[in-house]
């Protein structure tokens, strides 16, 4: 989702509104937030962010507006390092703005009022419902995916849920890393140690089961050494530990360096920081559920049954077979190499301008068919089926391939000038003449089918081919306002590169 013609004006300036929750130290959930919010103010868009300001309790000696909204300046500031400037108490809107943003599932009906004259959208991160037990909570939670508002996730298990169960026009972003602070350190010399996230307070993180795996892992495997993260307060477990508390993202890349394994429960939406684990090096163990199967890279996760004696052996596997250590770590390496913040940055604003200028309409059918990309089914492998090193350097040249051929089709099939070939298609004779040549479900293409295969077969198409020549002809190199490099050689070449 980038910018692809390099005749595409630059987007006008457009005001948005964020419904968002109060400030909470630590959390991701913010942080993701803002960060997506300054990469729309760096894209030239005006955002303002509306902060939940929930009436005074009985009794309670309630400070001045300016005053609370200067604390929660403050709090931004310190937690998150944010200093927007249009920062407002409460969620009353007014009428002006192009866009309104929901970022969690009691602020969707106040984006969704019939007020509100622009555009509305979702920013979802998690399917909430799940946080709480079956009740009124969990049914205002899970109704909130169906006020119509247009939703931009992260992650693609929730896009093609909510696409699926809710009917929601849905897109996303990637899982992405900070490619300056999760990085490979050679410097720091790997331990025999296990880094878990541990955080008692979330129960989608499952802290029990955790517990109970990294208890078996160590009465297994006592030369081994655990390092929990996460939660301010040390727990009382019953095996030695390291108990790290809440830690910089310096001190996590350092962690993700120094042990073999990072083992973080997801029992929702996936966490950033597996994908965080794996810029590293570090392969990640989780659990074996649907919502990990569309994001989970599956040679570079290791994902095992919710169980502590199937997750406890999923890591010692891992500690026990070099080969496939090393491997994995090649894997996870060139997997997170291109999907830097900037990248995911990229294709939020790219989705946001897609809707506000209502090219949203292909939303809901691409997100229906979304398919996973981890199939390896929850039975580990046994001991005897090792990867050898030099199948771990053709798995991670294959997945460089790969990449590269997905991001070249995303380049073309965004061109303008594909796209206008595309609709040409929909002509009612023009299907005809196809259904007649090529059989019905001609247009139907393979999820699964490798990019590779498919980038191929898309520059030797008829389509592919006029395009090229009409690029190159004396003509469209006269008109063009950018005559600096060869539409001959590029096509398709997106503005600025």
């Amino acid at each position: 989702m980038t910018r692809h013609e390099d005749t595409t004006p630059a987007p006008p300036r457009s005001r948005i509104a964020w419904l968002v929750p109060r400030p909470l130290e630590g959390s991701g959930g913010h942080r993701t937030i803002l960060q997506n919010i300054d990469a729309l103010e760096a894209a030239g868009h005006e955002c303002h962010v509306f902060i939940e300001d929930p009436p005074a309790k009985p009794g309670e000696n309630r400070l001045p507006d300016d005053e609370r909204l200067a604390m929660v300046r403050s709090q931004f500031e310190r937690f998150f390092g944010f200093r927007g400037e249009q920062v407002h108490l409460g969620f009353e809107v007014g009428e002006d703005y192009d866009l309104v943003f929901a970022t969690a599932w009691f602020t969707a009906p106040f984006a969704a009022r019939p007020k509100i004259k622009g555009k509305k959208a979702y920013f979802v991160q998690d399917y909430e419902a799940y946080f709480m037990p079956v009740s009124d909570g969990y049914l205002r939670a899970e109704d909130s995916y169906n006020l119509g508002l247009h939703v931009i996730s992260i992650g693609r298990w929730l896009t093609q849920r909510l696409a699926h169960e809710h009917g929601c026009p849905a897109t996303s972003f990637a899982f992405c890393a900070d490619g300056t602070i999760y990085t490979p350190d050679p410097a720091i010399e790997r331990e025999r140690a296990v880094c878990a996230i541990y955080q008692p307070e979330k129960p989608r993180r499952c802290p029990n089961l955790l517990i109970q795996s990294l208890a078996l892992l160590k009465q297994h495997k006592p030369d081994v050494k655990i390092y929990l993260y996460g939660t301010r307060d040390k727990p009382d477990l019953p095996f030695a530990h390291e108990h790290l508390g809440l830690v910089s993202v310096e001190e996590c890349a350092a962690l993700y360096n120094r042990c073999s394994v990072g083992l973080c429960i997801s029992a929702t939406n996936p966490s950033r920081i597996p994908f965080e684990m794996m810029a590293c090096g570090l392969p990640v163990v989780d659990v074996h559920r649907d919502n990990n199967l569309y994001d989970m890279p599956e040679n570079g996760v290791l994902l095992a049954s919710p169980r502590p004696d199937a997750l406890a052996r999923a890591a010692a596997m891992l500690l026990d077979d070099t080969e496939r250590w090393s491997a994995m770590s090649a894997y996870a390496r060139e997997f997170m190499k291109p999907r830097t913040l900037e990248y995911g940055y990229a294709q939020f604003v790219a989705a946001v301008e897609d809707l506000l200028a209502g090219r949203a309409g292909q939303w809901h059918a691409k997100a229906r068919a979304i398919e996973p990309i981890y199939h390896r089914p929850a039975r580990l492998p046994v001991a005897s089926e090792p990867t050898s090193l030099a199948q771990g350097a053709a798995v991670a040249r294959g997945v460089r391939e790969r990449l590269a051929a997905m991001e070249e089709l995303d380049r073309i099939f965004g061109a303008r000038s594909w796209q206008t070939i595309q609709k040409l298609k929909e002509n009612p004779l023009y299907r005809v003449v196809a259904n007649a040549r090529f059989g019905p479900g001609w247009e139907e293409a393979d999820a699964k089918e490798d990019p590779r295969v498919v980038l191929r077969r898309v520059q030797n198409s008829r389509s592919y081919k006029v395009i090229a020549a009409a690029k190159a002809s004396p003509l469209r190199k006269l008109v063009s306002k950018d005559d600096s490099a060869s539409q001959h050689d590029d096509p398709f070449r997106t503005k600025g590169k």
